[in-house]
């Protein structure tokens, strides 16, 4: 079972240190493997995809009194979907790093059309 049948590489996979609850290594990648470098890179296209969403919301939505710019999820699912299909997912990362601000655990297409999006 040390054979990675994914790998093209055929030498055995080396058995995988213990790290324990508390330990700073604990349910990451060992520094420097190739898997450590691939969620670098996800981490990265994440965070550019939620920087383009931003981008669209500010051209697409309106300014309102508060200064703030807003947009319906109707008219940004419009707009987004066609540069991504993941609009929904990258809203929630968007609000979890406190860019953005909406009603509701989360959006459904048609549903909830009529929510508004504020560009924080």
């Amino acid at each position: 079972q040390r054979k990675n049948p994914f790998s093209s590489d055929d030498r055995l996979a080396s058995k995988p240190a213990h790290t324990h609850r508390g330990d700073p290594a604990y349910g990451r990648p060992p520094e420097g493997s190739r898997t450590e470098q691939r969620g670098k890179d996800a981490h990265s296209h994440v965070g550019k995809e939620v920087e383009e969403l931003c981008l669209i919301i500010r051209s697409t939505g309106e300014v309102g009194e508060d200064g703030h710019v807003s947009v319906t999820f109707g008219q940004l699912f419009e707009t987004y979907v066609t540069i991504s299909n993941k609009v929904v997912g990258i809203l929630l990362r968007a609000r979890k790093h406190g860019l953005v601000h909406f009603e509701g655990e989360m959006l459904w297409q048609g549903k909830d059309d009529d929510v508004v999006i504020t560009l924080l």
